[in-house]
């Protein structure tokens, strides 16, 4: 008799069954309900104008990528261009559907940090920016660029 596999404590709040990875209970996001409606129309129009969606999916999500790196809005740009990709192709279409179930799960992680928690890393934050500021000050690091 072998017994069913068992789901970790934390399996059922993250909507995943175990080592699947394919969402379960959760509801779909709202963003993926338009995005299906919409795909149906988008396969009807010319090849031109959904090669322009794909153009601007790819340019978008590489200027994510690079945003992750550079200064920028990079977790708002790159389900942008996920999503126009996903018009076109089914993998970005789960990629977006895993993307938004994670931003989603770690949105309700962030809600559920206690005030102690939150005080904490303020604490630790501002010790960060009083230990850049005395290294600065003993090393004589610029925190200007000198002309």
């Amino acid at each position: 008799m072998s017994t069913p596999p068992t789901r970790a404590p934390d399996d059922a709040a993250d909507g995943y069954s175990t080592g699947v990875g394919a969402p379960t209970a959760d509801p779909e996001p709202k963003l993926v309900t338009k995005l299906k409606r919409r795909k149906e129309t988008h396969r009807e129009k010319g090849r031109l104008y959904r090669a322009a969606f794909v153009v601007a999916g790819v340019i978008l999500v590489l200027a994510g990528a690079a945003m992750l790196l550079l200064p920028g809005p990079a977790f708002v740009v790159i389900p942008i261009g996920l999503a126009l990709l996903a018009l076109e192709f089914s993998w970005a279409e789960r990629l977006l559907d895993r993307s938004l179930v994670q931003a989603d799960k770690a949105k309700r992680k962030a809600q559920a940090t206690t005030r102690g928690q939150r005080i904490a890393t303020g604490i630790v934050a501002a010790f960060a920016v009083g230990a850049f500021v005395v290294l600065a000050v003993l090393y004589d690091i610029p925190l200007l660029p000198v002309v």
